[in-house]
C-alpha cells in the first residue's frame, strides 16, 4: 500500500482529533473548571487527553459527512465516465459502475503526479471541514452555556473567557467557509483529471466496452 496515503489516512484521524480535544479541554478549562478544583493529576489528564484524540478522531473518520458536501460531489470524473457511456456504448453505467471504473483507470492509467495531488488536497479538504464542523458546534455550546448564566443570574455573572472563546469558535469557522482553498483545489484536481479522461478517450471508450463482458464473468 502507498505510503503517502497511509499517511494521509492517519492525518485525517489525528489532525481532527487532535483539534477536537484541544477544544473540548479549553472549553471544560473555561466553563467548568473555573468554578470547580481539578481533582485529576497530570497524568490522568494526558491520558484522557490521548484517548480523546483518538476517539474523536476515530468518529470523525467513520462519518462520510465530508463525502456527502456539494463541494466533493460536484465534477466527479465518474460522473464525465457515466454520460460518455450512455453516448455510443452497449452499457451504461450507473454510479456505482462508474465509480468502480473511475478508480480503475486512476489506480491503472492515470499517471502518479495525479495521485500526489489527489492525495494532498483531499486529505487537506477531509481536515478543514472537521475543523469547521467541530467549531461551529462549539461556538453554539458556548452560547448556550452564556445564555443559560445570563438569563438565570443576570450580567453579573457573564463569563468574558467563555464568550471569548465562542467569538474565537465562530470566527475559525468563518475563516474555513470564507477562505476554504481546499475545496477549490478540489474542484481542480476534477476537472484535470477529466481533461485526462477527455484527452484520452480511445482508451476510456475501449474500458467502457469491455466493461460489461467483464461484469458477465462474476454473474
Amino acid at each position: 500500500m502507498n505510503s503517502s496515503f497511509i499517511l494521509s489516512e492517519c492525518l485525517k484521524i489525528f489532525i481532527p482529533g487532535f483539534n477536537f480535544a484541544t477544544v473540548l479541554f479549553a472549553f471544560i478549562k473555561i466553563a467548568i473548571v473555573g468554578k470547580q478544583p481539578i481533582t485529576f493529576s497530570i497524568g490522568e489528564q494526558v491520558l484522557f487527553f490521548l484517548f480523546t484524540i483518538l476517539i474523536s478522531g476515530l468518529t470523525m473518520y467513520a462519518q462520510e459527512m465530508p463525502k456527502r458536501r456539494k463541494a466533493f460531489q460536484e465534477n466527479q470524473p465518474s460522473a464525465y465516465l457515466q454520460t460518455l457511456s450512455r453516448t455510443g456504448t452497449t452499457h451504461a453505467l450507473n454510479d456505482d459502475e462508474a465509480k468502480q471504473l473511475y478508480f480503475y483507470i486512476l489506480n491503472n492509467h492515470i499517471p502518479e503526479r495525479f495521485h500526489e495531488k489527489i492525495i494532498f488536497f483531499g486529505t487537506i479538504y477531509s481536515i478543514i471541514i472537521q475543523i469547521r464542523r467541530t467549531s461551529f458546534w462549539f461556538g453554539i455550546i458556548a452560547l448556550v452555556f452564556i445564555l443559560s448564566a445570563f438569563l438565570s443570574y443576570g450580567f453579573s455573572y457573564l463569563n468574558v473567557q467563555l464568550l471569548v472563546y465562542s467569538i474565537v469558535m465562530f470566527g475559525i469557522y468563518y475563516l474555513t467557509v470564507r477562505y476554504n482553498k481546499a475545496e477549490r483545489k478540489m474542484q481542480e484536481n476534477y476537472q484535470d483529471q477529466i481533461l485526462w479522461l477527455h484527452l484520452n478517450k480511445e482508451l476510456v471508450k475501449s474500458l467502457l466496452e469491455q466493461f460489461p463482458q467483464q461484469e458477465k464473468k462474476y454473474e
